[in-house]
């Protein structure tokens, strides 16, 4: 059975829940690694087996946390007032009275049980490196008119932020992501690198077997697969 498949209502849950992180992120401002961190937080948190408390508030949480883990500090209010505008997005901000210090609290609460429940492991090696390192390896073995007409880079990159919709960046090597996500964005547009004695995702990551890779992409369009079921 498949990292994504199971309980479909879990599944579906953790799709929004992850959305909902992405989305306040963007509006918080926050860069793309730290917007990676809160993800995987939350993601690491339904794996470690996290119940019991409300996923939005852990999801704020990651994000006022990878803030910090990051080094791309956020204060507690703006994280406050922008999530609770996107949860009630016909209430007003919220103002400094018995309900913000509530919230304030609960979100101090909710950081210390997240880094008890991940035993303080915060940091993580994101693909992000990898993608970009193997986008300038791969450019050269194709015909540039091509490569500029296909957009793949756009498309890699769309497809790694993509990714932290479901847990993949905890079942997989950073490194290994880098080369399905970039195997995925070639499929898209049909360009196929030159052929060599050995595949072109090997010459990048030399332990990555074909089958890993397949069942990667795979995982990566069950993610489309959930996407589609909500909407």
């Amino acid at each position: 059975m498949g990292p994504l498949e199971g309980d479909k209502t879990e599944a579906h849950t953790h799709f929004k829940v992850a959305r909902f992180i992405m989305e306040a992120g963007v509006k918080l401002g926050l860069r793309s690694v730290p917007l990676a961190t809160a993800c995987t937080l939350y993601h690491r948190w339904t794996v470690a087996g996290g119940g019991g408390t409300d996923p939005y508030l852990v999801a704020m949480t990651a994000l006022y946390l990878a803030g910090k883990v990051e080094e791309q500090h956020l204060r507690s209010r703006d994280v406050l007032n922008v999530c609770h505008r996107y949860l009630h997005p016909s209430s007003p901000p919220l103002d400094l009275d018995a309900q913000f210090w509530e919230l304030r609290d609960s979100l101090a609460q909710c950081e210390l049980l997240l880094l008890r429940c991940l035993c303080f492991r915060v940091s993580f090696q994101h693909p992000h490196k990898y993608l970009l390192h193997y986008l300038l390896s791969l450019q050269p073995w194709l015909n540039r008119h091509a490569w500029g007409r296909a957009h793949v880079t756009r498309a890699a990159w769309a497809l790694l932020r993509d990714s932290y919709h479901g847990p993949l960046g905890l079942q997989h090597p950073p490194q290994h992501l880098a080369a399905a996500i970039l195997a995925l964005a070639l499929a898209c547009y049909g360009l196929v690198p030159p052929c060599t004695p050995t595949p072109w995702w090997q010459v990048l990551s030399e332990d990555l077997e074909e089958a890993d890779l397949a069942r990667i992409v795979g995982e990566l369009l069950q993610l489309y697969a959930l996407d589609a079921d909500l909407t």
